[in-house]
This record gives C-alpha cells, structure tokens and sequence, in this order.
C-alpha cells in the first residue's frame, strides 16, 4: 500500500512554506513582481491557493477546468476566479492549433472539426498535419469549439516562470522541485538537519539570480543544438564571487569546448577552455593545441600543468601527452618510471546458464566460508569514509546548505571544499591513529541511517560487511584511501574495485577488480590501482575467460 498524506492541503503547506522562507531571506533580492506575489499570495481564497499549487506543480501552463479535479478544491471554475483577477491565470486562454491539440482528445478533436472517414481513423499527429494548413494562427479556447464552452474551459498560468523562479531561488537551482517536499514527508527522502545561517544564501546578490537565469537559458539553448558560438555571446561574464555559481558557469563552457573540439573548431575551443576553471579544461586546451598542430604552444603549456597538476587525472592525461608532443618537436625521450603492476589473477570458468553478470560469477567462485567475497564497487570505502566524516561533510560552512533539502554540500565539488573544512576533516581522521574510528561509524551507522548522503550507500552496507571491512582493513588504509576521496571528491568517488575479499582469521583482505572478455581497465581504476601499489594496499585484477565448453 501506498503512504498517504492524511493533509489534502499538504502541497498547499509546502508552498506556502517556500514563500515564507524566501521572504526572510532573499527580501533584499526580490523584484517588484516576486514581492507583490508573496505578499498578495496568501490573501486568496483556499480553494484558489491550491488549484494555483497544483496547476505549478503540474505540466505544462495549459489546463482544463474538467481535468483539475481535486477533492479538496471542489469546483475548479469557482476557485480560478480569484486567480485570473490576480493576473496569475488567464480564463479562455488564445491557442494555437497544437496546443488545442494537447489539450482536446481524440473523439473531441474529431467533433470539433467533424473528421470523417480516413482522417477520422486516423492517429492525432496526422490529423494535426492534415488540419494544420488551414487552421493557422491563435483563438480564444472556446472560439475552436464552441460546443465544449457550455461545459469546460481552459487556463493558462501566466505566472509558472515567476513560480520557476521562486523556486530556483529556493533551492539554487532548477533539477529539484516541489515533490522534494513530499517525498520528505512520505519518508522517501531524509535530509540532515544543518544549522542554516542567516548569511548562508545561495544567491548573494540580485545579480547572482539573474546570471543564474540567463546561465540555465544558454544551458537550455545549447542543449536544443543552437551552435555553441552564438550561445557562448550570452554566457554571463564571472561575476559577484558566488563560488557554486562560478561552478556551472565553468561546467557549461567545458560542455561548448568538448562540442567545439568535436567540430574541429581548434580556436574556438581553445579560447573556451582558457576561460573556463572546469577540471580537465586545462589539459583539454592542450590536447587541442595539439590537434591544431601547434606542437610548441602544447608543449609550453604542458610543461606548466606538469609542473603543478591540478589532480591526479590531470597529470594521468598530460603523462599521454607528453611522449608524443616531445617527439614533434625532437626532444629527448625522458625514461617514464612505469607504475608497479598490480597483483593478477587469470580465471577460466564455464560460461553460466540464465542471468549472471561477470563480477557475480567471480564473487562466487572465489567465495569460501573462511574467505567471503562481497560485490562493493564504489560503495564501501565511500560509505565508511560517510560515515566516519559525516559531521565534516555536514558541517555549517556558509554557503554550504541554504534550505532544509540537500543532498550534500553545494560546494562539494569545489576545488576548496576540503581546504574550508580542513579543521573538522583533521579531527575525524585523527580517529583513525587512536582507535576511535570503530565507535563514530557504528553511532553514525545507527543514528544517520537513510539520511541522505553524498557518500553512504545505505543499501548495499550491512552489519556483517562492516564488521568484517572494520576487522580486516587497517586503519591506515583506510586513511590513505580517505585521503585520497578529499584530494578530488569528483573523480576518486569512483574507480574502486568490483569485490573485496576478507580473511577474518588473519585480519586481511584483498580488492579484486574484474575484467571479462574484452574488458580493459578505465583510467580512474588504474589512478586507484597505482595509488594503492604505492600505498601497499592489496589489489587483484582479476581476467575472466569463458572456458570451452
């Protein structure tokens, strides 16, 4: 069974919720409109408040009185009155043929235009072609079909963009919406309680939202194919300072510079990623100094980036591109030391009958009651590092959390991210010198459990394979690997070996990586598989091979 909200007007609640919230914070940032709609907002029948809701919350700005039908609202045409007098909705809206489309069904489009025979039986979209040559331009709803007027009629909210914004104001940014309220309420969703200053606010300034605006246009228009030279002329320029905004700025103009590289538009790509902080848009600007065969260009920049690579994956892809521009150019072959080679295993096992999956079949064959093997992936060592950090990751920073819904920092994929946390970062991985660590995972295990976290993955974590990965895996790995999360949280998140095996009796384990036939290692892997050769810390990669049968 499904949970239900015993509050018919919980939706109401939680947009009225919004409001307020926005009202205390962001008064100083509002325009006339979004202040005049806060303030009148709350003054309008019940009735018409929730039909408003859940027309913002639905679809599209074109609706029909006969489909609103709510049992708390009651009749749908009573309470639009309010709302089109506010000017929030138009009543008998002008369409267009193809809205008309959307919103009339089949027999009521073949009445309307009394369709016969062929085109009767035929699907919606070819009658829209077959009408559309005749039937151009906009009218009034009712003007189409006077019949339905004495039984139904249309709206358009005139105000979704206006709500749009309210709630990017709210939640800095457009990917969440109202149903992040509800899920909360059903229990789907947990979020931590952070403290919320009244100087923690996504947008700072005025300017921020509208750089936010335009940003999520330009977004919008280089995703529908416009060429991404004339989107980039409205990108707005760096602005106030707001460090997670600066981030999507950058995150959109590597996005161009990759669509440029693909046209083989080498300036034009150049130039982007020269302006952009994103990471791998330095190396990418001399990769692509290197397609246009500017050798030397290339290999100045290169030797900067080696001189201080940004991360691990920078100095990985520079590595690639070393050799081959020093050959351009006649340099000496320097001697690249070669990263020790990790431990092998070679399988050749029976291909199995019904569903499998590669890593699977390998967990089980290795698998022995004083050896378990368990499928990780990239949940363990993240999810202990979760829970064992969980009061750094979750700390107060400003602009860190500025509603009750994140899902993690917003600035977690900041460059800084460790840098500002660095003192409460320092204090929970001093557990792991003094033994402690064992006790603040197991109370956030318990405490913590299903709050949403940017790390814990709460499904795949059970008693038993924490207790064993607490038993056989030394705290001092553990902290390496750690480390190593923190020095580039978005890519070191990822790149763990498929399985782990533990030997409880002797307090050991090892990480087994699973390639199948024609699998190769990716280059995050082998950044983990070479970080923990260096670190002494057991990895396998295992070849499978389909035995004959």
């Amino acid at each position: 069974m499904k949970p239900v909200l015993e509050n018919l007007f919980y939706y109401l609640d939680n947009f009225h919720r919004v409001l307020e919230w926005i009202g205390e914070r962001y008064a100083d940032l509002l325009d006339s409109e979004e202040r005049g709609f806060i303030d009148r907002f709350p003054a309008l029948p019940r009735a018409s408040r929730a039909l408003f809701v859940r027309m913002v919350m639905r679809k599209g700005q074109l609706f029909r009185a006969s489909k609103l039908v709510y049992e708390e609202i009651g009749c749908a045409r009573a309470a639009a009155g309010p709302l089109a007098e506010a000017g929030w909705i138009v009543v008998d809206p002008a369409v267009s043929l193809d809205e008309l489309f959307d919103l009339l069904q089949k027999p009521e489009l073949c009445q309307a235009f009394g369709l016969a025979g062929a085109l009767r039986a035929a699907r919606k979209e070819a009658q829209l072609e077959a009408l559309r040559a005749d039937h151009g331009g906009e009218r009034a709803f009712s003007a189409w079909w006077q019949d339905i007027a004495a039984r139904d009629e249309a709206y358009r909210i005139v105000a979704k963009p206006l709500c749009d914004r309210l709630r990017l104001i709210f939640f800095g940014n457009y990917h969440q919406d109202w149903t992040e309220f509800v899920l909360s309420d059903l229990g789907v969703f947990r979020f931590e309680q952070v403290e919320i200053s009244e100087a923690a606010r996504g947008f700072r300034t005025r300017r921020d939202i509208d750089d936010y605006l335009q940003l999520h246009a330009c977004r919008e228009r280089f995703g529908n194919g416009e060429a991404p030279l004339d989107v980039l002329r409205d990108v707005p320029p760096p602005g106030t300072g707001n460090e997670w905004l600066a981030s999507r700025r950058h995150k959109l103009l590597f996005q161009m510079g990759q669509h440029l590289e693909k046209l083989r538009e080498w300036a034009g790509a150049c130039a982007v990623y020269d302006d952009c902080a994103y990471p791998g848009a330095r190396a990418r600007a001399i990769r692509v100094l290197e397609k246009d065969e500017q050798f030397g260009a290339a290999w100045e920049r290169l030797r900067v980036a080696m001189a201080a690579p940004e991360s691990d994956a920078e100095r990985q892809h520079l590595l690639r591109m070393a050799p081959r521009l020093a050959r351009r150019l006649g340099h000496p072959r320097s001697a690249a030391g070669k990263p020790v080679p990790p431990a092998r295993l070679d399988l050749a096992l029976p291909r199995p009958d019904g569903q499998w999956w590669v890593e699977g079949v390998v967990r089980d064959h290795l698998n022995r009651d004083e050896a378990p093997v368990f499928y990780v992936e990239n949940a363990l060592i993240n999810s202990l590092f979760g829970l064992l950090c969980w009061d750094a990751v979750f700390a107060a920073i400003p602009g860190a959390f500025f509603h009750p819904f994140h899902h993690g920092p917003a600035d977690l994929h900041s460059a800084d991210f460790h840098r500002r946390r660095a003192a409460q970062f320092d204090a929970c991985l001093a557990q792991l010198d003094d033994g402690s660590y064992h006790a603040t995972i197991r109370r956030n295990l318990d405490a913590k459990r299903g709050i949403s976290s940017p790390f814990v993955f709460w499904g795949a974590l059970d008693e038993t394979l924490l207790d064993l990965a607490l038993h056989c895996i030394p705290p001092a790995h553990l902290k390496q690997a750690f480390l190593r999360i923190l020095q580039d949280i978005k890519a070191n998140r990822t790149g763990f070996p498929d399985l782990i095996q533990f030997w409880p009796a002797e307090r050991r384990y090892n990480m087994i990586e699973v390639k199948g036939p024609g699998d190769r290692l990716q280059d995050n892997q082998l950044r983990w598989i070479d970080y923990c050769a260096q670190h002494r810390m057991p990895v396998t990669v295992c070849y499978l091979q389909w035995a004959p049968q």
